[in-house]
Formats: structure tokens, C-alpha cells, sequence
């Protein structure tokens, strides 16, 4: 069987699908990775087979925050990205027997199966990107969409979402779909989650809301087993005295001054710091003994002997701090990161930031509230229950599929 899994987005979607390769080649499967660019070294090196697609996207982190595309930069990116991706995916699906979609921007993958007459699967990372009377949809802060205030029911704010789809994406799709002599289709989002999506994300952080109208398998989170040690610096670091708070904001993009503020929370409560770096860049003012900037580290090891982890409330991220069992603070900013702040907050495991630019005061409040210790209690016991065989029971089902669609 060889598998091509497509996807568009940042680390948080591209960690999975590759997760997912990794469980395929060593159950004797073959897979292709088409993503970014920016994670092929990576991908290879764990012995996958990698084809990228459209630009680099480290750069965005570092862009200024607030800033809106116009519409016709936001056309022009929608067209483009639409003519790559059918172009590049269309191309890496070359004897593929099954298309995996991860995340909802993977725009041309059904419409390639369909066309090659080959199965497909979408898999969602988070609960409320998909259809559901029991949530609202996930929104897109960096477009200056605010979450739902409940004023509105959640079937008319998914119609609402789904007329938004189909004004962004849809002339770009069904004019590529005309060309490979494919139907239009009406319903964009409909098309790519289809009835019977799978959602890969951990039950007990993040199950799937019952009743619903989608026939969803939720295997748990496709996560990849890190092996990689600690830089002597770090366990020196680490040594040298009690548990530091982690602070990292993987691949989004920051407020100005953050790093200085988050620095300033730690030592109000007399507490170490390290700070990733991420794509953002991120920097110390001055070197000092209780702080400490660091790269790409194994997040499933440090995060074990830190006393919290401050992030933006990526899947990925709570789900390792959430096997880790450390204490949380999400500071969402889009998407389904106000999903996760939310269930953090709900299971007793962190605390959710509020919708707003953080201060030292904010920090400080949501850091002093999570180091209390029957958070770490909550989060030590929550720990046991995060399943880390997602990628395995995916990569299986996947197998059983194909041969029901061969046979």
C-alpha cells in the first residue's frame, strides 16, 4: 500500500501527517509526505519520502501582528495556493492507493482522489474545526475574527461558516476542478471534512462531542516518539535549581516586548525561565543566570521537569504538555488554540489567558493560579489517561480501508 498525506499549515499540522508516515513505513507501508518546505530535513531524516509545496512559512512569524491581507492579496494567495497544490499533491499522488488530507487547507486533495479514483480520508487535529451542534466554529484571529459570545446557535454560526468557505474558496477550486474534468462542487467545507472525516486528537483532552450528525473516528493524536537528548546546556540549566517555566510560542507569531514580559511574570513569583526561541525569534534582553534561550528541543523530555508551560495552545504542544503532566497557560490567538485554552482551563490542568495582549500583571496571575499544587496534582493524574498510540491505530485502520476498497 503507498499513502500520500497532504497538508498545508505550520508544525501543527505537519507533525502529524508525519507521525503517521513514520507508524506507516514500520508496519511495512509505503508513504509520501507532500507539506511546506520547511519540514522535508526533518521528515527525511526519519526515513521519509518528502515532496514540498508552496512557500516557506517560517517568515510569517515574523511578520507584525494585526496585519490583515486586502482582499485581493487574500485572492491572489487562494489562487495561488489552490494551482500548487492540485499541480504538486496531483503529481506526488503517483501510485498511491489512498490520499490522507491533515487540516482543513489541504484544498485539492478529495478533488485528486477523485480524480485518480483512489480513496480518501480528512482528519481533523481538534474537535471544533469540525461540524457540530454542541460547539461553534473555530475562528481566525489573525483575519480579526472574534470567538463566538453565544448570542448566536451553533448550527447558524456553521452555516454561517460554511457560506464563508464557499465565498473564499470555491471559484478557485471548482475553475481547477473544470480544468481536470471533475464536477463543481456547492459546499467547500463539505467536500474536504466529508461525512465520515476521522479526528486525530487524545479523547480524554479532547473528545468528540455525542450525538452527532458526522460518522467521526477519533484514533488519538498522531504524535511522533522523541529520542532525542537534552543539549548539556539545558540539563545544566535544569540542574542548577528548581523546575523552570517554559515559555514557547512554536510557530505563530508574538506581541512585541513578550519575551521581556514573560521573563518579568517568572520573577515576580521567584522562578526560573526558559525561552524558546521559535519561529518568532525570540531573545533575552541580557544573559542571567535564571533564564535561558533555547532552539528546537524534545518537548516530550522537558517538559516532564518543568514546573509549567506558558504557550499559544498549538494540538501538539498541549497534547505533550498534557502527557507530561505539567501545568499549563495558553494564550490563544486563532483557531482552534481558544478550543484548547478552554478544555485546559475546564479540566483543571491550566489556565486559559484571556483574549488580550499579556501583561506581566496577567502573567503573573495565570502563572501563580497553575503553580498551585493541586493543579500539578490535576494535570500529574490527567497524564496517565493521554493515549500515545494514535498514529498506530490510524495507520491501521488506514490499512483495513484500502483493502476494503481493493477488495
Amino acid at each position: 500500500m503507498r499513502v500520500l498525506l497532504s497538508t498545508i499549515g505550520s508544525r501543527g499540522e505537519a507533525q502529524p501527517v508525519i507521525a503517521l508516515a513514520v507508524q506507516l513505513q514500520e508496519l511495512g507501508q509505503e508513504a509520501v509526505v507532500c507539506a511546506p518546505p520547511d519540514f522535508q530535513e526533518w521528515a527525511e531524516s526519519l526515513g521519509i519520502a518528502y515532496v514540498p509545496v508552496g512557500p516557506e512559512l517560517h517568515a510569517t512569524a515574523k511578520q507584525p501582528t494585526g496585519v490583515v491581507p486586502t482582499p485581493e492579496q487574500r485572492r491572489q494567495m487562494i489562487e495561488g495556493t489552490v494551482a500548487d497544490q492540485f499541480t504538486t499533491v496531483g503529481s506526488a499522488a503517483d501510485g498511491c492507493d489512498v490520499i490522507v488530507a491533515g487540516g482543513a487547507l489541504a484544498i485539492a486533495a478529495h478533488s485528486v482522489a477523485e480524480q485518480r479514483g483512489i480513496g480518501y480520508v480528512y482528519a481533523a487535529f481538534a474537535p471544533v474545526t469540525l461540524p457540530s451542534p454542541r460547539h461553534a466554529p473555530p475562528v481566525f484571529g489573525l483575519l480579526g475574527q472574534k470567538p463566538a459570545d453565544g448570542t448566536v446557535d451553533n448550527q447558524t454560526l456553521w452555516a454561517e461558516d460554511a457560506q464563508r468557505w464557499n465565498v473564499m474558496w470555491s471559484a478557485a477550486l471548482n475553475a481547477q476542478r473544470e480544468a481536470a474534468g471533475l464536477a463543481p462542487v456547492s459546499d467547500v467545507s463539505g467536500h474536504i471534512f466529508t461525512d465520515t472525516p476521522w479526528l486525530a486528537a487524545d479523547p480524554t483532552l479532547a473528545p468528540w462531542p455525542k450525538p452527532s450528525e458526522l460518522d467521526v473516528l477519533q484514533t488519538g493524536a498522531w504524535t511522533v516518539t522523541d529520542h532525542r537528548r537534552l543539549s548539556p546546556e539545558l540539563e545544566e540549566f535544569l540542574d542548577a535549581g528548581e523546575p523552570p517555566i517554559y515559555f514557547g510560542f512554536g510557530s505563530v507569531r508574538v506581541p512585541d516586548g513578550i519575551a521581556r514580559t514573560m521573563i518579568t511574570a517568572a520573577r515576580a513569583l521567584g522562578r526560573r525561565a526558559i525561552l524558546a526561541r521559535g519561529w518568532a525569534g525570540l531573545s533575552l534582553d541580557e544573559a542571567a543566570p535564571d533564564c535561558l534561550a533555547i532552539g528546537e528541543v524534545n518537548q516530550q523530555a522537558l517538559f516532564q521537569r518543568v514546573a509549567a508551560v506558558v504557550h499559544h495552545g498549538g494540538a501538539g504542544t498541549t497534547t505533550t504538555a498534557a502527557g507530561a503532566g505539567s501545568p499549563q497557560v495558553i494564550i490563544p490567538q486563532t483557531f482552534d488554540q481558544f478550543y484548547f485554552a478552554h478544555r485546559v482551563d475546564r479540566l483543571g490542568i491550566g489556565s486559559a489567558h484571556p483574549v488580550s495582549d499579556p501583561t506581566a500583571g496577567s502573567f503573573t496571575a495565570a502563572l501563580h493560579h497553575v503553580l498551585d499544587p493541586r493543579v500539578a496534582k490535576t494535570a500529574h493524574a490527567l497524564a496517565g489517561h493521554v493515549r500515545t498510540d494514535g498514529a498506530l491505530t490510524a495507520a491501521r485502520r488506514l490499512i483495513e480501508k484500502v483493502a476494503v476498497l481493493a477488495g
